[in-house]
């Protein structure tokens, strides 16, 4: 997790469930100096060899409640589709405006640093092969 979430510092189970969806885990986001905690939600979860589906739900700062959701699909042996979809809702209505400024560069930046982890495991993997 911390490849691709850097500022997430900490991810404990607060709440672990059978079937997983339900399960709560606690989490610490470091921006700057400053430090938030936030409990996030299981909402789904599908594990399969050929998809794999994740959705998680959490409030944040009393300001924002986010979803997010995470699909990988296998589309051959060395390729896999992958989705990520976010919802971020503004619980004060002083915040609405904001987010009319908000773009679209933190989910890129997000997918690049996916795409970079996945790529360095699959090189990782295939030295160890050799």
């Amino acid at each position: 997790m911390q490849k691709i979430m850097p500022q997430v510092i900490g991810h404990e189970p607060v709440k672990i469930t059978q079937e997983l969806v339900g399960s709560v885990y606690r989490q610490k986001y470091k921006e700057g100096k400053r430090v938030q905690e936030y409990d996030v939600k299981t909402l789904e979860y599908l594990d399969t060899a050929e998809k794999k589906k994740l959705k998680v739900g959490f409030t944040l700062a009393s300001m924002f409640e986010i979803t997010a959701l995470y699909e990988l699909m296998k589309m051959e042996d060395n390729k896999t589709f992958f989705r990520y979809t976010i919802t971020n809702k503004p619980l004060k209505w002083f915040i609405k405006p904001f987010l009319i400024f908000e773009s679209e560069k933190v989910v890129v930046r997000f997918l690049e640093r996916v795409k970079q982890a996945a790529e360095s495991e699959r090189k990782q993997y295939i030295s160890t092969l050799e």
